[in-house]
């Protein structure tokens, strides 16, 4: 199921900076750009995206703005749906 959710302008916001910065880790800019491409469309953030946001979060060096996109992308995570089913 997809997520109806969209980046608010002040994520967007911090994700822009964030993605502008030189300081900013890779994971950072991973996550804040997920957030970014989600701010207009109802895309849903990625496993590895997803995976860059956590890191963000817990990351003590990273920024408010950078920790505020990383957010946003994770508040728009795809649900984990299996497919896979067990038959004997």
């Amino acid at each position: 199921m997809a997520s109806k959710e969209k980046t608010s302008k002040s994520a967007a916001s911090a994700a822009g900076k964030t993605l502008g910065s030189k300081s900013a880790s890779k994971a950072a800019k991973s996550a804040a750009g997920s957030a970014l491409a989600q701010a207009k469309s109802t895309k849903v953030t990625g496993r590895k995206a997803a995976s860059n946001a956590g890191k963000t979060l817990g990351a003590k060096s990273a920024s408010k703005a950078a920790k505020s996109a990383a957010a946003s992308a994770l508040t728009q995570k795809g649900s984990k749906t299996t497919s896979k089913s067990k038959s004997k």
